[in-house]
């Protein structure tokens, strides 16, 4: 998902991991969090109830399998279960903790503190102790140079 797209399904990660992002006016872009397995995304669900546009990049890290529930299904799920509806509010907490600790991170934290944060992330992630990237994919999603990571 690129931002200004409409989001017309409520993603639902059942195998696999998508990564969320914050991009600028140039294409910079901001790592902000994964969404794993029984996971969605909280702007997703903003923008379905709203018909807005996403403002967020989403990317496919891994093999990845969603559930997609169309946007009358949602409405009528918040209406109709509590479940569905706990789901919904435990999201929109969860992201918005994990949103301020983007903004911490980004204000509050060195590059070097915020570089181990990201490669342990990643390695959580992936449930392994090597990364497969570069020091400029790194930076992208640091909001960085790459020499500042390197």
């Amino acid at each position: 998902m690129e931002p200004g797209q409409f989001v017309k399904r409520v993603p639902i990660v059942l195998e696999g991991a998508i990564k969320i992002m914050r991009m600028d006016d140039d294409g910079k872009e901001l790592f902000l969090y994964y969404l794993d397995p029984g996971e969605t995304c909280a702007l997703s669900l903003t923008c379905c109830s709203s018909s807005r546009p996403s403002e967020i990049k989403a990317v496919a890290e891994d093999h990845t399998v969603l559930l997609t529930v169309p946007i009358i299904a949602h409405e009528q799920f918040s209406d109709e279960f509590n479940q569905w509806k706990d789901f919904v509010s435990s999201t929109y907490q969860l992201r918005f903790q994990e949103l301020l600790e983007a903004l911490d991170a980004v204000a509050f934290k060195r590059m070097d503190e915020r570089l181990m944060r990201y490669i342990v992330t990643k390695m959580k992630q992936f449930k392994t102790n090597e990364l497969h990237t570069t020091h400029q994919e790194i930076a992208n999603e640091l909001g960085t140079s790459r020499e500042v990571i390197s």
